[in-house]
């Protein structure tokens, strides 16, 4: 809990304020869960807070909603140019990514119960950038996302919204969102590194690194790819 507020803190999501007169804060909660491997064993447990936002009003705490996600059939496309032409393939994971969206509507929301900020108990949260539970988060992030991506090279390609991709003349890149899940394929190590985690401002990323994504992938030429070790890195 505290890494998320500390996450909070420093991507400016919210500031302390009086209410405005006939405005309405929204209440949060704790959500708990654990997360696990794809062999079922203990990742980490996780707590995230959320905001109650089935309260928000249409037309005063949102507008729009819809974000886009990358199509199953550009995942299968993308798996099957892996196999065919043994690109690397990287599998990551942004840490808390709703919080690096932004927001244009005003909204409020009480602070946070264990968390309230001492000689400011009656001051609520207006929020500046987006957070979990919120009805345009989704939406926010998004384009967060695309601005960041479109900035280090890559196209959008426009049949899949949530594909990019990145070629010269030798060198190819690939790269697929869906939510907060990102898989990036390449052919040159050189052109993969300014996207990776280690490399890029933007966000904090989890990388797991394992070409084979807990499946069998069949290149016809050489037969099954053997999967990498499993590993997870944050930077």
């Amino acid at each position: 809990m505290r890494d998320e507020i500390d996450c909070m803190a420093r991507n400016k999501v919210q500031k302390l304020v009086d209410l405005p007169l006939g405005r309405k804060s929204i209440e949060n909660k704790c959500v708990f869960k654990i997360k696990y491997w794809a062999d079922r064993s203990i990742d980490k447990f996780k707590v995230c807070l959320v905001v109650k936002g089935f309260t928000q009003i249409e037309g005063v705490d949102y507008e729009e909603t819809f974000s886009p996600v990358v199509r199953i059939a550009s995942i299968h496309l993308l798996l099957a140019l892996v196999a065919h032409l043994d690109l690397e393939l990287f599998k990551m994971d942004i840490k808390i990514a709703f919080l690096n969206g932004n927001i244009e509507e005003e909204i409020y929301m009480d602070q946070l119960i264990g968390f309230i900020s001492k000689g400011q108990e009656d001051k609520i949260c207006h929020l500046k950038g987006s957070i979990y539970g919120l009805k345009q988060s989704s939406r926010a992030w998004c384009f967060r996302f695309y601005e960041a991506i479109i900035s280090l090279g890559l196209n959008m390609v426009s049949e899949d919204h949530c594909m990019y991709i990145m070629k010269t003349t030798k060198r190819i890149m690939f790269l697929t969102l869906y939510l907060d899940d990102i898989l990036q394929a390449g052919n040159n190590m050189e052109m993969i590194q300014p996207v990776m985690p280690s490399n890029s401002t933007c966000f904090t990323v989890y990388v797991l690194l394992n070409k084979s994504l807990n499946c069998n992938m069949m290149n016809p030429m050489i037969g099954a790819l053997p999967p990498s070790k499993r590993t997870r890195l944050e930077t």
